[in-house]
Order: C-alpha cells, then structure tokens, then sequence
C-alpha cells in the first residue's frame, strides 16, 4: 500500500519558515460571490450575520483564523436554513466557478492527481488537511481537521465529503459512486444525501470517503495540462501572499459611502464595519499617507457637489444625506471645503 499525506505542498528553503503555513489562517476566496449568488442568499446579509465587514468578500487579501471561517460557515447555514445545505451547496459549485483548488483539481489527468494537487491549495483556504491511501482495489480519502478542541461544523463535514463525489463525476462527466463514506456524525435527515451519493453514510472514527481503484484512475475530460503548466505559478503565488491591491482607504470610502446617510460615519462605527479596532484602522490610514478625518471630509465634499450638480434635492436633504446633524453645520463645512455656498455651486452647475 501507498500512502501519501498531503499538507499544502510547498516547502520552505532550508533554514527559513514560510509564513503562510504557519500563520493558522484561510484566504476566504472571491469564488464564495457566485456561488452565494447562485445559492440566492445575500452575502452581505451572510457576513454581518458572522460579525463581519460587509465588503470582505471583495478584498482579495481576507484571511480567517479557524474559529472565524467556522463561524462565517454556521452564518451561511444559518442564513439558508436549510438542513440539505451541503447538498445545494454542491450543487451550486460548477466546473466554471473560478476557484482555485477546484480549478487545480480539474486540470489534472485523473482523481489521484487532482487530489493531490487541490490538497497543495486546500489547506490554504480551509482549516482541514487531506490524506490519500490509494490500495490495488481501493482509494482511500480521508478528511482531517487540524485542531480537536475546535471542530468543524457537521454541515461543513458533510459538504466536504459531498464535494470529493462531486469532483469525480465534474472530471470524469460520469456518474460515479463511491464504495463507502464515513464520519463521525452522519447528518440526522441523510436521506438525500444518500440518493446523490449513491450509497448509506456510515458512522466512523474519521470522515473518509472511499472510491473504486479504478474509477479514481478513470481520465478527466477537463483534463488541461498546458493550462495547469502556464496557471500554476500564478495561483500558487496568489494562494502564497496576502493580496495588497485594495487599500485601506479605498475600503474605508466604499463604507462611507453607504454610512453617511445613516448617521453612522463616525470611526469607531466603520472600524467595526471593517473588522479591526480604531487604533488599527488609524495606524493602516497613516501608513498610506492620509487620514480618516480627511477621508470623511473628501468623501462628504464630493457627494455633496454630486447632489448639487445632478439633483435637485434641497440643501437641507443633502445635509441629512452626507450625515449632519443639522443643515448649518453642513453650509459651514461647504463653504470651508469650497469657498462657496451651495446656492452659487448649484446655480453655476445650471448655468
């Protein structure tokens, strides 16, 4: 027997530690936004549910600790409220979803492969690791959770399974079943689950899923293999390091602009939108050479010439809009942003 154990794939230089593999978190892909969209649930709905920033899904450098992906997880069931979940779930995510350890897998030549190609991703993405013991009649996937005082949900188990079956039948265009699945909680109403699998789920002491020999060998029709040679540099780059392409100010503007006509502009309230602390978002702000006062007042100062230009909403609306108080203190900020009143910017933009 061989047996492989697969952690994410990549080794550090002699004498130096990578960072990522031992930084404990999980880069919460863009790839979740179709998915959720065609689960039709609302992300933003999903991610303030979980306590979190309702734009994290659009940063292409959100990472989780376990804990927070577990609860981002629970959020999403919770949202749906639906006990077949995984099931829709799978369902939901298709050969052209772009996501990275699905999009590893599919270009491989055969299941052996695409596993241990998506295991080099997968712990990279998700707080799990895969071992694969393939035998003369048998292939053996078994699903490991890194820390037992934290264990995964069941419905996130049981998606997990779901999607090994799933990753089989996309790459081979069969419908394939496995010999046996197994773990450690079968969900209570296993009943559909069992019809897409094709057989019972069992009670075990892992969560493994178990393929015929030669079904795991059978060759993938979306193989690509000059596809995976050009592709694979990149995404093992953009897996690898955190991406610094959004910026803390362009994140804290997209938040002022739906915070302002609500009243919630000030920093604490958009920090916390954010997901970090005040002293955080100050010190991130300061680092790119600005402010949180000054991006308040830039953001106010150009959705106020908007109004004025675009619209014909009286001034006392526009001062509610932008998050005043009351419309004085708004024809006082006016006139120090633009040494005009709003009357002479509105009558200039008609004329």
């Amino acid at each position: 027997m061989i047996q492989m154990h697969f952690d994410n794939g990549v080794r550090p230089a002699a004498g130096r530690r990578n960072p990522t593999m031992h930084s404990n978190t999980y880069a919460l892909e863009t790839s979740w936004r179709p998915i959720l969209k065609d689960l039709g649930v609302s992300a933003a709905r999903v991610l303030r549910r979980a306590g979190m920033p309702e734009d994290l899904l659009v940063q292409g450098s959100a990472r989780l600790g376990a804990a927070d992906f577990y609860r981002f997880w629970n959020a999403l069931a919770e949202e749906l409220d639906d006990p077949l979940f995984p099931l829709r779930l799978c369902q939901a995510v298709r050969s052209e979803s772009f996501s990275p350890p699905l999009f590893a897998a599919l270009c491989s030549p055969n299941f052996l492969v695409a596993v241990e190609r998506i295991a080099r991703f997968k712990a990279l993405v998700a707080p799990m690791r895969l071992e694969l013991k393939p035998e003369t009649h048998t292939v053996t996937l078994g699903i490991h959770w890194p820390d037992p005082l934290l264990p995964p949900p069941q419905s996130l188990v049981v998606t997990e399974l779901l999607f090994f079956v799933s990753l089989l039948r996309m790459g081979t265009r069969e419908p394939l079943k496995p010999l046996r699945v197994e773990t450690t909680h079968p969900p209570a109403e296993a009943e559909e689950f069992e019809q897409f699998l094709g057989v019972r789920i069992r009670r075990g002491k892992t969560h493994r899923v178990v393929f015929d020999a030669e079904d795991a060998q059978r060759p993938f029709l979306t193989a690509n293999e000059g596809m995976w040679a050009t592709f694979e540099p990149e995404l093992r780059t953009r897996l690898m390091q955190l991406d610094t392409s959004v910026t803390m100010e362009q994140r804290v503007r997209a938040v002022l602009l739906e915070a302002l006509p609500s009243g919630l502009a000030a920093m604490d309230a958009v920090a916390k939108r954010l997901f970090v602390s005040r002293r955080t978002l100050q010190r991130q702000l300061e680092a790119e050479g600005t402010t949180y006062m000054r991006l308040l007042q830039e953001t106010r100062s150009a959705l106020a010439l908007h109004y004025l230009r675009k619209t014909t909403l009286p001034a006392a609306e526009i001062s509610f809009l932008l998050g005043f108080e009351e419309p004085n203190s708004f024809y006082r900020a006016f006139r120090d942003w633009t040494g005009r009143t709003p009357e002479e910017v509105r009558h200039r933009g008609s004329a």
